[in-house]
């Protein structure tokens, strides 16, 4: 028999979920025969598909040197954490925005349990890799450690960035590596009805298309969409004048996806009108002929005004039967022009038609914005002491709203991302939006801590959030704010992101229980929720439990107990409280493991027969 003493307590993993911890637990569940000692084996599972395993088969795809080291970073979990800053947030209490500093790559990774199938549109505007700019410095893809040094964070020399020049051998595989894991870990946050918009041009349109091929599915490609980005032709090109950029267009179920129809124009309302005073209102004629065969589509007609008709004119056919044409004409739907012998017309009543306009793929600038309009719009909310800013192609907040409303329904809470930010015209965007439809949605912002050369604006996400809070002042006078968050180590001595897997676990289970020094009670919250998958903007309030501060998440679904003193009567009132989680960190225990036994069979005792609470100390 067991001795309890001998159980430990269970410990909350604190590394990042990774794509193939659910891809390994759906296989699980699928093929559980496969499975030896944790792990699957190739050579069953291939047995059991009747895929030969000698076999050498070329098949169509994707390539590149350095794609299988692109592919290991996706598995390796992110041990850092998001920490909340005050000073650089922005009615943070009420805000249910947030804006990240930090390496994509990896808050994509911490991201993985708290967002997992929430976000229903993503739209990025990555590097365009034109050789003239930096992509991302090359050793991020080393995880944490390399993002705390080109921060000053650690003790090596920071803010290195490298140019990706077309002289470079690896110009190409350079930035799909870059890409890759990038898109990867963000599919798995979009919901089942969630889309990705991503701007790009022609230097890498048809790479990116086959690599979101790869990691979305063809079946999944929904539009590829040209946006006029300029208004006027450059004369000074030495070739052709480059006027548009492409917006590609995924959906998680690309198949079964919809967009949402369009306001329809003044233009197009100008179409409509009432010249016989119909009572059903406005309308448009449309042609009853077409060219294409139709057996019952010849008959003889007469004109109101005693007009034969013999049929419809050579070459062509009515496009409904006789029977149905006689009902329209009953009803007054057939216009027979204002003299009432004409060719018949019918009419679409505007009050009958779509309320909206089905989108084109030709997106026009007097429609979305233009660059030049962009330029406007950032220097209008950031003052840069010059005629010009640190981004050459900004984009237009009118495009970004044009796939808002394509993607987003005003009546949710819908979740947008931008994990290349900018200068956070997404944000911008959403709120503008959201102000014009009386909408609810909220955005996410990623931004890396570029370096700007500005005085006022050190580094790029000085100024994504500078200008948020300009616009927040303009559009909904100074009510709208965000989060701002940073990233950063753990507040528990793990160590970074640049070991392999086992490495990280093992680094996890022996040093997890040493909390930071200065980490404050704010700080351990904040990971244990990111970790434990809760949102970042969750509420968390106070309680006072057994003489103890306990931080409570969302109705008591999660207690964190961050203080020193753990005692059996903090314990009993928490479980009173039905949560589904307990974290306590592992210091409050101290050297008293029969505490930790008799919290553990207080937890024990209290699930008989209700719903199981799960203590995890940290």
């Amino acid at each position: 028999m067991t001795n309890q003493k001998d159980e430990p307590l269970e410990r909350f993993d604190l590394a990042s979920l990774t794509p193939f911890d659910q891809k390994y637990a759906a296989l699980r569940d699928l093929f559980p025969e496969t499975f030896s000692e944790s792990e699957p084996d190739p050579a069953r599972l291939a047995s059991i598909l009747g895929v030969s395993g000698t076999d050498v088969v070329e098949r169509y795809g994707l390539t590149w040197p350095g794609k299988a080291n692109a592919a290991t970073v996706i598995q390796k979990p992110s041990v850092g954490t998001l920490r909340l800053d005050s000073e650089k947030s922005v009615a943070a209490e009420t805000g249910r925005d947030v804006v990240i500093e930090g390496d994509n790559l990896e808050v994509l990774k911490l991201m993985q349990r708290s967002y997992h199938g929430k976000v229903k549109m993503i739209y990025i505007d990555p590097p365009y890799n034109t050789g003239k700019q930096f992509i991302y410095p090359d050793n991020f893809r080393e995880g944490l450690d390399s993002y705390l040094q080109f921060t000053g964070q650690a003790d090596e020399e920071g803010r290195k960035l490298f140019a990706n020049a077309e002289t470079d051998g690896r110009y190409h595989s350079n930035w799909l590596s870059m890409m890759y894991p990038r898109l990867a870990l963000a599919r798995n946050l979009l919901r089942s009805d969630g889309i990705i918009f991503v701007t790009i041009d022609d230097h890498e349109v048809h790479n990116l298309r086959l690599l979101m091929d790869e990691i979305f599915g063809p079946e999944n490609f929904v539009a590829n969409c040209i946006w006029q980005k300029v208004f006027s032709p450059k004369n000074s090109a030495r070739q052709f004048s480059e006027d548009h950029d492409y917006v590609l267009v995924y959906g998680r179920n690309g198949v079964e996806w919809l967009p949402n129809l369009l306001p329809r124009t003044e233009e197009m309302e100008k179409l409509y009108k009432n010249p016989d005073n119909d009572p059903r209102g406005p309308w448009m004629s449309d042609n009853l002929t077409a060219r294409n065969y139709y057996s019952k589509g010849t008959y003889p007609i007469q004109s109101p005004g005693g007009r034969s008709i013999s049929g419809p004119p050579p070459g062509t056919y009515w496009r409904v039967a006789q029977e149905k044409f006689d009902s329209l004409d009953a009803d007054n739907r057939i216009w027979w022009g204002a003299e009432g012998d004409g060719v018949p017309r019918l009419k679409r009543f505007l009050s009958e038609v779509k309320d909206g306009r089905v989108p084109q793929t030709l997106w026009k600038y007097e429609e979305v914005g233009h660059t030049q309009e962009a330029k406007k719009e950032l220097l209008a909310r950031v003052e840069f002491g010059s005629s010009d800013s640190v981004f050459e192609t900004p984009k237009p907040t009118r495009l970004i709203e044009r796939m808002l409303r394509l993607a987003t329904d005003s009546d949710g809470e819908d979740l947008v991302l931008d994990f290349f930010a900018g200068s956070g015209a997404t944000g911008e965007a959403v709120w503008k939006l959201n102000k014009e439809d009386g909408g609810n949605r909220r955005f996410i912002l990623v931004q890396l801590p570029e370096p700007t050369g500005y005085d006022d604006y050190e580094t790029v996400a000085d100024i994504t959030r500078e200008r948020l809070r300009a616009a927040g002042q303009d559009i909904d006078s100074g009510s709208l704010g965000y989060q701002s968050y940073s990233l950063g180590k753990s507040n528990f001595g793990v160590w970074g992101g640049g070991a392999d897997t086992e490495d990280v676990q093992q680094a996890l289970s022996l040093f997890a229980e040493n909390v930071e020094d200065q980490a404050s009670s704010e700080a351990i919250v904040t990971e244990l929720l990111l970790k434990a998958g809760y949102e970042l903007t969750t509420s968390v309030e106070t309680l006072k439990l057994g003489g103890e501060e306990v931080h409570s998440v969302e109705d008591s679904q999660l207690l964190i107990f961050t203080g020193d003193n753990l005692t059996i009567d903090v314990v009993e009132e928490m479980v009173a409280l039905r949560p589904s989680l307990i974290l306590v960190l592992d210091r409050a225990f101290g050297d008293d493991d029969e505490l930790k036994v008799n919290a553990l069979q207080t937890v024990r005792s209290s699930n008989q027969g209700e719903t199981d609470i799960s203590l995890k100390v940290v």
